[in-house]
């Protein structure tokens, strides 16, 4: 087995890392204090492959790996979390559309999603269907040649701002469950469709969140993904990918927040001498490296599994998400603690690091529901392969 990067895989995170540096780290606070999704840096990552890393070839994606894409989300995470962690939102959206989509809806779509002149949002949430995601009651009903599309989401990365949605909701009002559910990709556009006020949150500032209504909104058939019934498995498929993701922006984020913390302690002088020889300070270090790479590891094990098709994929990907969120969050916490004062102002990228992966344990499924889905898996079978 063999845990060294290739040449390929060496040179995209190369790449992302110098994008992350030249592009989003300079701006990433100002993005934060202001507000501001930055669509246009977002479009330039997009002419690098970076909103169409695992979407299919014959789509016009780069047709890269899980792993591959992880590899490249950490270093883009490094510069901003915010900002990276919608990238993954979007290359999620254009997956499924790309897999799942009519021809006439891929080509139609897909172009423009992957050079970034659209943008899109994923629509699962619900005020009343959080982790409970398959007892969503937004509906669509089949008229002739359309549907008509009545609900409302919540918690939308996003949405006001993008141009595309892809939406579940239930076709079959009399199946309750997950079997009733399908999934369509809709323009953001489209007359019926309202969006509520920016959500004010404690991170995650350079990409807004709102809530989505639909109001007898018409969606013709061949924006339907896939089958009538099939939506809900979409939703999971896309979201195993998603806590790969996510899971892959707490640790570069938490990455970055280790090396500035490295680079502070060397730099910092108390008592007559530098504070990185203070050896309970080298323990912190320490421990924060190693419980670090043990999360990195287990992220690239879950996006192998995913990526070689493994029976327990979904189980590694919760462990994974699990693992390196609350990872993540522990090591920026350090790494805030390390800087003392300093790292509670604004000044310094600490505070910020420390708000943006804070969520990373309640999105793509909490950790309490990750932990479920492990513990299921460890007491129905055999002992995972």
């Amino acid at each position: 087995m063999d845990f060294e990067l290739s040449e390929d895989q060496r040179a995209f995170s190369d790449t992302a890392y110098q994008f992350a540096m030249d592009k989003l780290a300079p701006m990433a606070a100002t993005w934060d204090e202001e507000h501001i999704f930055p669509k246009d840096v977002i479009r330039e990552a997009g002419e690098l492959g970076f909103l169409s890393l695992y979407t299919p070839e014959e789509a016009g994606g780069l047709g890269l790996s899980r792993l591959d894409a992880s590899i490249v989300f950490e270093q883009l995470s490094k510069g901003c979390t915010s900002t990276t962690a919608y990238m993954t939102i979007h290359n999620m959206v254009l997956w499924m559309v790309a897999s799942f989509a009519s021809e006439q809806a891929k080509q139609h779509f897909c172009p423009k999603l992957i050079t970034g002149e659209w943008l899109g949002s994923y629509c699962l949430t619900e005020p009343n269907a959080g982790s409970d995601a398959a007892s969503l009651a937004t509906t669509a009903q089949k008229h002739g040649n359309k549907y008509l599309l009545n609900g409302g989401k919540a918690f939308i990365s996003g949405a006001g701002e993008t141009d595309v949605l892809v939406v579940m909701a239930r076709t079959d009002i009399n199946q309750l469950g997950a079997k009733g559910v399908s999934a369509f990709v809709i323009p953001a556009d489209t007359p019926g469709i309202s969006y509520g006020r920016p959500e004010p949150k404690m991170g995650w500032n350079s990409q807004p969140t709102r809530a989505v209504t639909f109001e007898n909104v018409e969606v013709p058939n061949d924006y339907l993904l896939g089958e009538e019934g099939e939506g809900f498995k979409f939703a999971m498929k896309g979201l195993d990918g998603g806590r790969i993701n996510i899971a892959t922006c707490s640790i570069g984020t938490a990455q970055q927040a280790l090396n500035n913390a490295t680079q502070y302690l060397q730099e910092r002088k108390q008592f007559g001498q530098s504070i990185s020889q203070f050896q309970g300070l080298q323990f912190k270090l320490a421990d924060m490296a190693t419980e670090l790479v043990a999360a990195r590891q287990l992220v690239r094990l879950a996006a192998s599994k995913l990526d070689n098709q493994n029976p327990d994929a979904t189980t590694y990907c919760a462990m994974a998400k699990r693992f390196a969120t609350d990872v993540g969050f522990k090591v920026c916490d350090h790494a805030l603690q390390l800087y003392g004062g300093y790292g509670y102002i604004k000044e310094y990228p600490m505070e910020r690091f420390f708000r943006d992966v804070r969520v990373h344990q309640i999105l793509e499924g909490t950790n309490e529901i990750m932990r479920l889905i492990i513990a299921r898996r460890i007491l129905s079978a055999d002992e995972l392969t």
